[in-house]
This record gives structure tokens, sequence and C-alpha cells, in this order.
């Protein structure tokens, strides 16, 4: 697979807030119009066969209320699930929980509109002064980054190859641009943007490898 920091631009992001049950939530959107067909796309991300060619291998029960695991990631519960349209489960990770909401729609030219929240309760979140949006946004577009090829060819991620693309410098270009317009969307919302720039810094420095902190 043939990786490109130009991926980067071809989301549209958003910080925003949602009032939850459990009390005030962060919401961290990405948006992108994928080259493939409504139901084909539902399949490639939820698909346990489909899944390790362009992100992680996954196990458990892919049902509503079923547990699943993300190989050396994530792990959570399915809470909602409305096929081929979307799904929200928890996203149970370094001893906190959030949450992950994923909308498909239609979109233009036969295309589908793909929509990812990652929601964080405000309380407990110590990590968003440090690193902002930016620590799941740019974790996602990297993570995303196979899903642009996958419907249409079928090419799977080779782990080792993507490892070796983090690290090279379109790699690190990649994460310095993402975490930049992770920074606009945060200034957009409302954040000084002094201490959305620090945040950004932190974060693509995080993600650059030239820091040794946690953004994940």
């Amino acid at each position: 697979m043939v990786m490109s920091s130009s991926r980067s631009t071809r989301f549209t992001r958003q910080v925003d807030s949602r009032e939850l049950a459990a009390g005030q939530a962060r919401v961290v959107t990405l948006r992108r119009v994928y080259p493939a067909p409504l139901e084909d796309l539902w399949d490639a991300c939820t698909n346990p066969e489909r899944l390790p060619r362009w992100f992680l291998p996954i196990t458990g029960e892919l049902r509503l209320g079923g547990r699943y695991q993300l190989e050396g990631n994530a792990s959570g519960t399915i809470e909602r699930c409305e096929p081929p349209h979307g799904f929200t489960a928890s996203w149970e990770y370094g001893g906190s929980v959030s949450w992950i909401e994923l909308r498909l729609s239609p979109g233009r030219n036969g295309g589908t509109r793909f929509e990812l929240d990652h929601i964080t309760l405000v309380a407990g979140d110590d990590k968003w002064a440090q690193f902002g949006p930016g620590a799941v946004g740019v974790g996602w577009e990297l993570g995303l980054m196979g899903l642009a090829l996958h419907p249409r060819s079928g090419a799977a991620v080779d782990p080792a190859q993507a490892r070796a693309w983090s690290a090279s410098e379109p790699g690190r270009r990649f994460a310095s641009l993402s975490s930049q317009r992770w920074r606009d969307a945060d200034v957009a919302a409302g954040r000084d943007p002094s201490e959305a720039d620090a945040a950004g810094e932190r974060t693509a420095a995080f993600y650059s490898g030239a820091s040794l902190g946690t953004a994940s």
C-alpha cells in the first residue's frame, strides 16, 4: 500500500460538545466521502475478515451487546447497531472509557459519506489540556488511511510497512499537518489560540516520535 501525506487534507474535522447521561463530553468528528457503495463500506468497517486488511485484527462478537477486542488496542461493547448506517460502541483503552459513533450515508457520485465521532467525558480527561483533539484525531486519520484504498482494490495494510512509513519523513509531515488541522478545529470551537498551538505542537511531537508522552 502506497501512503501519501496529502490524505490528511481530505477529512473535514470538527470539535464540539455533547451532554450525556454521565456528564458533559467533548466530541471529535472526522468526515469524508469514500468512493464505495454504502453497503460495501459498511462491510469494510464491520466484517472481521476485512477489518484486519486495512485497520487491525479484531475478535469477539460483532453484534448488538457484543464485546470486541482490537489486537493491541481498544476493546469495548457494541451499544447500538443499525446496518448499514452506523453503530455506537464503547472504546476502552489505557484504563479509560470513551465512545465511538460511526454514521454512513449516501454520498456524491455513488460514494458514501463517512462520519466518525470519538466522544470523551470532560471529567477525568487529563489529556485534553496537554494534547487537545489531535490526540485522537491524528490517530484516527492514521488508522483510516488504509480504508481509502481497501474498498476499491481490496489492498491490505502491511503492518511493518505502515510502521516504517509513520517513522519516515512523509509520515512525520502527515502527523504535523494533521496536528495543525486539528489545532485549527480546536480554535474554531473556541479554545484560546495559544493553548491550541501548544497542544498541537505536543501532539505533532508525539506522533513524530519526538516525545515520550502518551497521547492515545
